[in-house]
């Protein structure tokens, strides 16, 4: 939701709840009889009024909510722009505490998290994230906490993500990649090499699975197969520093 949208959602609420209250006032003043002339409100029309009062009272806190939620979670992704993790973090959290529902809110706050490198934190909040998901996560979310799973060594379960990316978008090359260094942690090096070569025939020039596919052969006892890997990206044009970094990982590869 842009800011504008916001804005003018919130703008129609107000004018909304306003129109309400006086109508229901207006309505309660009719509740006089015609014929009376005192102009003395019943206890009846007291009580009416006073719950118009707090229903407008209750529908003002609410926007007021909505607003004061949506202005934090944008400071805190100005925040994460700018590389401020505190205020980000503090800003999000508030939005999230402001409105708990709100699935964005809470996208913003496990991005800052993320980038902050609280690793169990991030974990901790994917159920309220599949929840307000409707009982799924997001491409970034699920994304995002499989790198987490495999960031903390917690292999078995960046599979059923990785898997389940890679079956909705074949196309999308960071879980293909993520699953085939997944098998290499596992010492899993046939698998990991149909994963890094299956990357490669749908995107040639994808330097991590380069690498990946490079890794896997030599940690499979198979140093010159390693190496014949890198040799093979001179017919693709990767720029001067990754160059030199295939240069490298051939030495150490050589060492053998």
């Amino acid at each position: 939701m842009d800011l504008f949208r916001f804005i003018f959602i919130a703008s129609m609420k107000a004018l909304g709840l306003l129109f309400l209250g006086l109508l229901a006032t207006k309505a309660v003043e009719g509740l006089r009889p015609h014929e009376s002339h005192d102009r003395r409100r019943t206890p009846f029309q007291w009580g009416l009024a006073g719950v118009i009062l707090a229903l407008v009272a209750l529908g003002a806190i609410t926007i007021g909510y909505d607003v004061a939620a949506e202005f934090y979670a944008r400071a805190g992704e100005r925040g994460l722009a700018e590389r401020d993790l505190a205020r980000a973090y503090t800003h999000a959290r508030q939005a999230v505490e402001f409105r708990p529902g709100n699935l964005r809110y809470w996208q913003v706050l496990s991005t800052v998290k993320f980038t902050q490198k609280h690793y169990a934190s991030v974990i901790a909040d994917g159920p309220a994230l599949q929840a307000l998901g409707g009982g799924n996560l997001s491409e970034p979310d699920a994304y995002r906490l499989s790198v987490v799973h495999y960031l903390v060594g917690e292999y078995d379960q960046v599979h059923p993500l990785t898997r389940r990316l890679i079956r909705d978008n074949r196309f999308y090359a960071a879980p293909h990649v993520l699953e085939g260094y997944t098998l290499l942690a596992e010492s899993k090096h046939d698998e990991a090499t149909k994963v890094f070569l299956e990357v490669l025939r749908m995107f040639p020039e994808h330097q991590s699975a380069v690498e990946g596919l490079a890794h896997a052969q030599y940690l499979g006892g198979n140093p010159g197969a390693a190496i014949s890997v890198l040799n093979q990206t001179a017919k693709y044009k990767f720029p001067p520093e990754v160059r030199n970094r295939f240069e490298a990982l051939k030495g150490l590869y050589g060492l053998e």
